[in-house]
């Protein structure tokens, strides 16, 4: 949950933010950032340079959360969620990675320590999951798409 807040901060947006919106605010910010604009100073040129990494990343993980990827990648993430055998999950503070087959990785966010228990001592972790993860939390999927 923190590193949703902290790359909404950095963006200054809200959870109704759209992508329109956030590809505006990527554009300006690197506008202003982008490390090309520093010719002849290496210290503040190294410091554009982190802070345009930074704003990359928080654009690409705002828009892997955002509604609108959820909406139009919905069909797959059902396809997934549905039908394909959880092989791991970890948890670490309240985000929640799971590992389906076909190396398909989701992180969860919010996912407080007492649901992840739960989860781990179910005897049936694909289903209870499907009801008390999958469609309850924010999520991203952070596979390493691969085209063949």
């Amino acid at each position: 949950m923190r590193r949703i807040i902290e790359n909404r901060k950095l963006f200054g947006v809200t959870s109704e933010a759209d992508l329109a919106q956030l590809k505006t605010i990527y554009r300006n910010l690197m506008k202003e950032w982008h490390p090309d604009k520093i010719q002849d100073d290496d210290v503040r040129r190294a410091e554009f340079d982190l802070k345009s990494k930074e704003i990359i990343e928080a654009y690409h993980f705002l828009v892997s959360i955002s509604p609108e990827t959820h909406k139009s990648n919905l069909e797959e993430y059902m396809r997934i969620t549905e039908n394909l055998v959880i092989e791991d999950f970890s948890h670490k503070g309240q985000t929640l990675k799971i590992v389906f087959q076909d190396n398909l990785v989701y992180e969860y966010f919010g996912v407080p320590r007492g649901v992840y228990i739960k989860l781990v001592n179910s005897p049936t972790q694909a289903r209870f999951a499907r009801r008390h993860i999958f469609y309850s939390y924010t999520y991203r999927n952070v596979s390493k798409q691969t085209t063949e």
